[in-house]
C-alpha cells in the first residue's frame, strides 16, 4: 500500500468505514442520559395520569397527596392558569380542500375540564423522593363523568360518534386533497386495469430504550429557566417551550441535552410534563427531576403510524402505470403533535410515487382524533406508509395482470436518462439508476435461484416467499443549520452542530467530513452539540438531514478556516495572501517547498492571539461559526430490498431466512455506519410487519400495554442482512450525499409482507394481508 493510502487523511476521509469515536466512552459507562443527570438538593416529580380515556373532569382533590410525607407541591391545572402556562402548539400549516385552516384545538398540559385519553396528565407531585412522589400520587381523588371512548379513526368519522374536541366537528381536524380527482376518476373508467387494496398501516410503541426525562432548574437572579432533557434538537425545542408555552423570551430558556438512547422521532416534539417540571423548579427554589416509567411511556410517548388507506393503481394494456390515488384516515390520537397530519399529507404525496412514472394523481387524507394517544414522527414519518401502498399495489397488480412483478415493475421505472426527472409530486429527481438499483438487488440475491431454495425449506415442512420492494423517500427538510469549528488550546478541535445524535454517530461522521476538508487528525476532532446557548440555528435531527444539512453547514464552516487560514498562513510565512494554496491539511507558498500544517499554524495563532497581533481580516484566528440559511434541496436515497420468509403451516410462525438490501445513498460518508442505520431499520419494519401491535378495548384502555403484552423484534429474529451498493451521488447538495436514517424501515414493510403473501397467493389464493402477521393470524389464513 502506498504512503498516500496509508496516511491518516486517507484513512479517516470520507467514504471510509471507520470505527466510532464515541463508542468507548459509552462502552465505559460514561455516557450521561437525561437521568443519569442530576443536581444537588434536586427533588421529584411523578406525574398522575387520568386513568380514564374519556370524560368530564368532575372532581379532582389533592389535598391528601399535599398533606402526604416529603410532599413539597401537587400542581394541577389551575397552577398552570396561575403560571399563565399556555398549552402545547402545532405549527403545521394545512389547509382543509375547500381552503380553511385545519382544526388545531389546544392541548392543555395538564388536564382542565375534559380527559381525552388514558394516561393524559392530570397532575405532578413533587417530593424528597420519587418514592413519597408515588405514594402521594396515590391519595389524589379524581373522577369523571364518563363518555363513549372511540379508537378506531373510520369509527370516530361516522355520524354520530362520541366527540373529543368542540371545535372539531365529527372528529375531523383535516379534510386534505392534493390533485384532481375528477380527473382521476376519467383515467380510472376508461384504463385497462384497475387493482385496488385497503391497506392497513398498525398502531406502533415507539419503545426508544431510555425512557423520557428531564430536570428543570431555575435562577432567580437572572429570571431564567434551565432544562436538561433528551431532545432531537434543542434550538427548535427551546423556542417553542419559550414563547408558546412558557410565554417567556428565548433568552430566559436554556435547554441542554446530552446522551439520548434512541427515539426515532418520539422526542422531536414538545411533551406536556416539561411545563409543570419548570414551574415546579421555578416556585420551590430547587430542581426537580422527573423520569417516565415504561409503563407510562407506553401511555404517554407519541405512537406511531395508524392510519388506513384505500390505494390504486390503473394501468394500461402493457402494464404502464396511468394514475394513482390514496384515499387515507389517519388517527391522529387525542391531539395534534409536532408532526400533526403530515406523515399522510405532505409525506404521503412526496413518497408514493417512488422509482416510478406515475403521470397523474390523486390523494385525499381525512386527519381524525380519537381517544387514544397521540400518534406523531416515527422512523420515516409516512414514508414507510406511502412506499408500503405503493409496493403492496404493485405485487397485487402483476398478480391480476398475470405478469411478472419484476417485469411490472422495470417498465415503470423512471431511468437513469431521464434524469433529472420532474415527478408528479412536484419534486424533481435530481440523481439516481432506478434500473440499476434494481439489477443489483436481483443479481445480489439470486432471484432465479429462489425456487431451489424454497424446495430446499419445503423438505423441511417450510413454506418459503420472496418478497421484493423498490423504494425512494424524500429526505433532508430544507433548514437553517449552524456549523462551527474551533481550535481549542488543548490542541483539541470542537465542531458545533445544531444538530442531535442519538445513537447515529454524529461525532465521527463530522469528524470524517472534516478530516477530508481541512486534513485535520481524526482524534482530535470533538462534537458539541446540545445547548442551545451555544447555537446560532438549528433544526435537530430528523428526516434523514442531518448529514446533508448539518454536514454541509460544516463544509461552509471549514471553507471559512482555509479562507481564515490563508490570511493567517500568509503573515506567518511573510507572504500575500493570493500566494497561499491550501491542500490535505497544508498552507503552502505557491511554487516554493514554503509551507505549514493546518495544526502548526493553529498553535502560531494561539501565540499570535496572545500577543495582539492577528490581522483585522482575521480577528477570530481559524475559528469559525457561521449559518446556512440558504439550505441544499432535497435528496432522494432510494433502493431494493429482497426478503425470503420461512412459514410454519403447522403454527404458522414466520420467520425471515434471507434478507438483501442494495440502496442508492449517493456518497456515504462512512459506509459501516450507514449499514447499522439500515440495519436497525430493518429491524423496525421486520416487528411492524410481524409482531408489534397496539391494542385498546371498547373504554379506550390499552391491552397492549407492557412488554408483557407487546412484541418486539430481537436479535434472533433477523437473519444477517446482506448489504449491496449501486449509489450515484447528490447533486443538490456538496458531499453528494443523500440520506439513509429511515431507509431500512421505508424499503422492508413491503419487501417482508410481498413475501409473506407470497406465500399465503400461492397456498390460499390470498390477494392482501394486513399487518400484522402474527403467528395466530397466519394460521388463521392458511387454515381458513
Amino acid at each position: 500500500m502506498s504512503d498516500i493510502d496509508d496516511s491518516p487523511i486517507t484513512k479517516y476521509a470520507i467514504g471510509q468505514s471507520v470505527t466510532r469515536s464515541e463508542d468507548p466512552r459509552l462502552l465505559r459507562g460514561d455516557g450521561c442520559y437525561s437521568d443519569d443527570f442530576s443536581l444537588p438538593g434536586q427533588a421529584y416529580g411523578y406525574v398522575f395520569r387520568s386513568p380514564f380515556a374519556h370524560g368530564l373532569v368532575t372532581s379532582l382533590d389533592v389535598a391528601q397527596a399535599r398533606a402526604a410525607p416529603g410532599v413539597l407541591a401537587v400542581l394541577t391545572a389551575d397552577d398552570m392558569a396561575a403560571a399563565n402556562i399556555g398549552p402545547l402548539p402545532n405549527t403545521q400549516p394545512h389547509k382543509n380542500r375547500d381552503g380553511t385552516p385545519m382544526i388545531k384545538p389546544p392541548r392543555p398540559v395538564l388536564a382542565t375540564d375534559k380527559v381525552r385519553f388514558r394516561g393524559e396528565p392530570v397532575a405532578m407531585v413533587i417530593a424528597e423522593s420519587i418514592a413519597a412522589a408515588k405514594d402521594a400520587a396515590e391519595l389524589i381523588e379524581f373522577d369523571v363523568e364518563s363518555l363513549p371512548a372511540v379508537t378506531d379513526a373510520e369509527v370516530a368519522a361516522r355520524d354520530g360518534a362520541s366527540q373529543l374536541h368542540d371545535e372539531a366537528s365529527g372528529n375531523l381536524a383535516l379534510d386534505w386533497e392534493f390533485g384532481d380527482g375528477a380527473e382521476i376518476d376519467g383515467i380510472f373508467k376508461s384504463a385497462h386495469h384497475v387493482t385496488s387494496l385497503k391497506i392497513r398501516s398498525n398502531r406502533l410503541v415507539v419503545a426508544s430504550m431510555e425512557p423520557r426525562a428531564a430536570t428543570a432548574e431555575y435562577d432567580p437572579g437572572d429570571e431564567r429557566y434551565t432544562l436538561h432533557v433528551g431532545t432531537q434538537g434543542v434550538f427548535g425545542f427551546r423556542n417553542l417551550l419559550a414563547g408558546r408555552v412558557l410565554g417567556v423570551e428565548r433568552d430566559k430558556l436554556r435547554v441542554r441535552t446530552y446522551d439520548v438512547g434512541g427515539s426515532f422521532g418520539m422526542k422531536s416534539g414538545l411533551y406536556p410534563e416539561y411545563a409543570p417540571l419548570l414551574v415546579a423548579a421555578r416556585l420551590l427554589g430547587r430542581p426537580v427531576k422527573w423520569c417516565d416509567e415504561r409503563s407510562d411511556s407506553f401511555l404517554s410517548d407519541q405512537h406511531g403510524r395508524d392510519s388506513w388507506a384505500d390505494a390504486s393503481l390503473a394501468f394500461d394494456a402493457d402494464g404502464h402505470i396511468l394514475a394513482g390515488r390514496v384515499i387515507c384516515t389517519c388517527n391522529l390520537g387525542a391531539y395534534l403533535t409536532a408532526a400533526g397530519p403530515n406523515m399522510h399529507t405532505g409525506n404521503l404525496v412526496k413518497n408514493f410515487p417512488g422509482v416510478y412514472r406515475l403521470p397523474k394523481y390523486h390523494a385525499a387524507t381525512r386527519a381524525v382524533f380519537t381517544n387514544t394517544t397521540p400518534i406523531g414522527a416515527y422512523r420515516g414519518a409516512g414514508r414507510p406508509e406511502a412506499v408500503y401502498y405503493m409496493e403492496r399495489l404493485m405485487d397485487s397488480a402483476a398478480r391480476e395482470m398475470g405478469m411478472d412483478r419484476v417485469e411490472l415493475r422495470r417498465r415503470n421505472l423512471v431511468r437513469a436518462d431521464e434524469m433529472p426527472y420532474a415527478a408528479i409530486s412536484n419534486l424533481t429527481y435530481d440523481s439516481g439508476d432506478f434500473p440499476g438499483v434494481l439489477d443489483a438487488g436481483l443479481a445480489q440475491s439470486d432471484w432465479d435461484g429462489f425456487e431451489a431454495r424454497r424446495a430446499v425449506s419445503a423438505k423441511v415442512g417450510k413454506l418459503r416467499g420472496l418478497g421484493i420492494a423498490c423504494y425512494l423517500e424524500v429526505t433532508g427538510p430544507p433548514s437553517t443549520e449552524m456549523g462551527g469549528i474551533k481550535f481549542e488550546d488543548d490542541g483539541t478541535i470542537t465542531m458545533t452542530s445544531g444538530s442531535q445524535n442519538y445513537g447515529q454517530g454524529h461525532a465521527s461522521t463530522f469528524a470524517q467530513i472534516l478530516v477530508s476538508k481541512l486534513g485535520v487528525p481524526f482524534e482530535q476532532l470533538r462534537l458539541d452539540q446540545g445547548d442551545s446557548d451555544k447555537l446560532l440555528a438549528g433544526s435537530g435531527t430528523g428526516g434523514s438531514k442531518t448529514v446533508i444539512t448539518a454536514g454541509t453547514a460544516l463544509v461552509v464552516a471549514a471553507e471559512k478556516v482555509i479562507e481564515n487560514g490563508r490570511i493567517l498562513a500568509g503573515q506567518v510565512l511573510e507572504t500575500a495572501t493570493a500566494d497561499i494554496e491550501f491542500t490535505a491539511g497544508t498552507f503552502s507558498v505557491a511554487g516554493t517547498d514554503r509551507s505549514i500544517d493546518i495544526m502548526e499554524l493553529s498553535r502560531e495563532v494561539r501565540t499570535m492571539k496572545i500577543n495582539g497581533g492577528l490581522p483585522d481580516d482575521a480577528t477570530d484566528g481559524l475559528d469559525a461559526a457561521i449559518t446556512v440559511d440558504d439550505p441544499p434541496p432535497l435528496a432522494f436515497p432510494n433502493g431494493c430490498h429482497v426478503a425470503e420468509v420461512e412459514i410454519d403451516p403447522d403454527t404458522g410462525e414466520t420467520s425471515l431466512a434471507r434478507y438483501v438490501v442494495v440502496d442508492d445513498f449517493g456518497v456515504m460518508i462512512n459506509p459501516m455506519l450507514v449499514e447499522g442505520q439500515v440495519h436497525g431499520g430493518i429491524a423496525q419494519g421486520v416487528g411492524q410487519v410481524l409482531m408489534e401491535n397496539v391494542v385498546y378495548d371498547g373504554e379506550g384502555q390499552p391491552i397492549s400495554g407492557s412488554y408483557m403484552d407487546y412484541t418486539m423484534p430481537r436479535a434472533h429474529d433477523l437473519p444477517e442482512v446482506e448489504f449491496g451498493s449501486h449509489s450515484v451521488p447528490a447533486e443538490t447538495n456538496v458531499l453528494g450525499a443523500k440520506g439513509c436514517g429511515e431507509a431500512g424501515t421505508t424499503g422492508s414493510l413491503p419487501a417482508v409482507m410481498n413475501a409473506i403473501v407470497d406465500v399465503l397467493n400461492r397456498e390460499k389464493g390470498v390477494n392482501h394481508f394486513d399487518m400484522p402477521a402474527t403467528s395466530e393470524r397466519v394460521w388463521s389464513a392458511l387454515n381458513g
